[in-house]
């Protein structure tokens, strides 16, 4: 028993130094929240609206901080604030409501900073001042703003089967990039950016994304086969864009991680990057096909 655990320890500190994740831990992390979603998801919509709101939450919550440790004075109490309204606001009242509360949210936060700004220790440039604002409308846009698609999908009808085909995408996208990039990754895919992915890894997740969009087009979406190989093929695009967008925020602010809330995977945002872009390309497809 000592020498098959220390040979699975070896194995994993090998793992972990190539692709800098606790694998175990990330894998325990994401069934937990994984069947927390599909709970959400399948029994109770409503429940995935009190889920989505927590998540999001958080995750803008993160990223305030994360921009605070790089300087940016973004106040975090309108942020949460503004994030976890915009999900009641979409879910009940649509593309109306999500517009509106992501534009007031914006609002509130440049009006809360510009108060701020009264106050002796939160005084700065009105440069500065500028940029914090600026801070805040980018958590808005990047994380509210996408992530309230997955709202909106799923309520439509059937929305929470396309909700959850596009989550299974995205896993599969991202499990298909991490064993290709592990057993055959060569060739960079974006250096400057992201130094471990390569395109093999992206190959692979094109691969294993096809494969698993044409079963879920015929088995869970009632879509003919070929719809399979465009959601795949659009879901593989998306949620490698979001995995490098968050890498260049993350490059530019200096971090590794958004945050060590979640062992193994690093913050909120590390886990929802691919698929804040992915939930808008998915409410984008329902619309059109569904």
């Amino acid at each position: 028993m000592q020498a098959t655990r220390a040979s699975l320890d070896a194995t994993s500190e090998r793992i972990e130094a190539r692709t800098g994740r606790n694998l175990i831990l990330a894998v325990l992390i994401g069934l937990v929240l994984g069947g927390a979603m599909l709970v959400s998801l399948i029994f109770v919509k409503d429940l995935f609206m009190i889920f989505a709101g927590v998540i999001i939450g958080f995750t803008s919550f993160e990223l305030a901080q994360a921009l605070r440790h790089a300087g940016r004075n973004v106040p975090r109490i309108p942020v949460v604030i503004a994030a976890v309204s915009v999900v009641p606001a979409a879910f009940y009242f649509g593309p109306t409501g999500q517009w509106l509360a992501t534009l007031a949210g914006i609002l509130v936060i440049a009006l809360w900073r510009i108060a701020l700004a009264v106050l002796p220790a939160h005084r700065a440039p009105a440069r500065a001042v500028l940029g914090d604002m600026g801070a805040g409308v980018l958590i808005q846009v990047y994380v509210v703003f996408l992530a309230s698609f997955a709202v909106l999908l799923v309520a439509q009808p059937g929305g929470q089967w396309w909700t959850l085909a596009f989550l299974l995408l995205v896993i599969s996208a991202d499990t298909g990039a991490y064993v290709s990039g592990l057993n055959f990754g060569k060739h960079p895919l974006a250096p400057t950016i992201s130094p471990k992915k390569t395109w093999e890894g992206f190959l692979g997740a094109a691969l294993i994304c096809t494969m698993a969009g044409i079963l879920l087009a015929l088995f869970m979406l009632d879509q003919p086969w070929w719809f399979g190989i465009i959601f795949g093929g659009i879901i593989v695009f998306t949620a490698t864009f979001g995995d490098l967008a968050e890498s260049l925020i993350k490059r530019d602010l200096g971090i590794k991680d958004m945050s060590s809330w979640l062992p193994g995977h690093g913050g909120f945002l590390d886990r929802l990057d691919s698929i804040l872009p992915s939930a808008c390309a998915a409410y984008a497809l329902y619309l059109v096909f569904a």
